[in-house]
């Protein structure tokens, strides 16, 4: 057994709300691992102060396992967030597959110097609640657990509030990433977490690029027995927020500290349209990684807009989508950043 005994430094990032990118992948034309970009990100994400890591997540393709990518691509972010800067940063290696499978990975982003696993539960699709919760259980026996809800257009699965209870009462789960974009299930969670009584040791991260504004802003109140639990969204562990990650910052920044205003709820649409343009809403997300990797690409981080699978790519229309947003929101993109420290990142 691996239970949580995380550095309190590490732990506190987590646990105070962090900007969590998800870590995409660099490839070259030949459509193969870019180490130098692949380092390049991850020190653009640490330098735009970012709090953590989400590497081996769905941003990252999960077609790196199959490639023999899994352990190189974590170890050059685990090797970055320990040499790039001189502060903690709060590590999540994502997790697939049956139970034997999430185990060894878990065992992989330990050995690594990874805090967390963040756990996907789609590969096991026709499970009942029962075998969810167990192989949960035995994956937590590895990494402390982050949840993840993974939305269903995209291969998650539905699980309802007893799901989300079990799971939290487990006692390695020290987070859960929501991001069903559905607002019954991301209340599905809450109601599970408070049922567990487990909201002083699980922080919920959005992962709900539909409404990241509002989950960062609305307390959510619901009941236990007689009583009215609040219970609040911390951070974000975001695809969203592999792009454009210094306003991803600042706004993570103000939302923490300033009073719920209209001028920060209009922000909530605002960054919804963006990500709409980056995440392919238009043709159901099929575009929603190399959305990302085209932001990249513009500027510099990137090369191209390359995924593992040829078949991947920007959708018709998705480009002059992404033109729309760079225009309608100029103060968002953080261009003039990157541009002042690509040579920097790319050495």
């Amino acid at each position: 057994m691996h239970f949580c005994a995380l550095p309190a430094e590490t732990l506190a990032i987590l646990r105070r709300g962090a900007v969590i990118p998800a870590h995409p992948l660099a490839l070259n034309a030949a459509r193969r691992l870019d180490p130098r970009r692949q380092r390049a990100l991850s020190r653009y994400y640490l330098d735009a102060g970012s709090g953590g890591l989400a590497v081996g997540v769905h941003a990252t393709q999960f077609a790196i396992r199959e490639r023999g990518l899994y352990e190189p691509v974590l170890k050059l972010a685990a090797e970055e967030a320990r040499t790039w800067v001189k502060r903690p940063v709060f590590l999540v290696g994502g997790l697939s597959g049956r139970t034997p499978q999430a185990r060894e990975e878990a065992a992989i982003a330990r050995a690594l110097g990874y805090h967390a696993g963040m756990l996907s539960l789609a590969p096991m699709k026709g499970a009942s609640v029962d075998e969810l919760v167990a192989h949960c259980a035995a994956v937590a026996a590895e990494i402390p657990l982050v949840g993840f809800y993974l939305q269903t257009a995209v291969g998650g699965i539905a699980l309802p509030a007893d799901f989300w209870r079990r799971f939290c009462e487990i006692e390695n789960v020290i987070a859960v990433k929501i991001a069903p974009f559905n607002r019954y299930r991301t209340l599905d969670v809450v109601k599970g977490l408070v049922a567990a009584r487990a909201e002083e040791r699980v922080t919920l991260y959005t992962g709900n690029d539909d409404h990241i504004v509002l989950d960062l802003l609305a307390p959510f109140v619901v009941k236990r027995g007689g009583e009215d639990v609040a219970v609040r969204i911390k951070g974000g562990l975001l695809g969203h927020w592999s792009v454009w990650t210094g306003y991803a910052v600042a706004l993570l920044k103000r939302l923490q500290e300033e009073k719920p205003s209209e001028e920060l709820l209009a922000l909530d649409s605002r960054v919804t349209d963006a990500n709409s343009a980056f995440f392919d809403v238009a043709n159901d997300f099929a575009g929603c990684i190399a959305g990302c990797h085209e932001v990249l690409r513009r500027q510099g981080l990137l090369e191209g807009t390359w995924c593992l699978d040829p078949k991947e790519g920007l959708s018709p229309g998705q480009k002059e989508e992404i033109d729309r947003v760079y225009a309608a929101y100029p103060e968002m993109n953080d261009d003039d950043f990157v541009r002042a420290n690509l040579s920097r990142w790319l050495t």
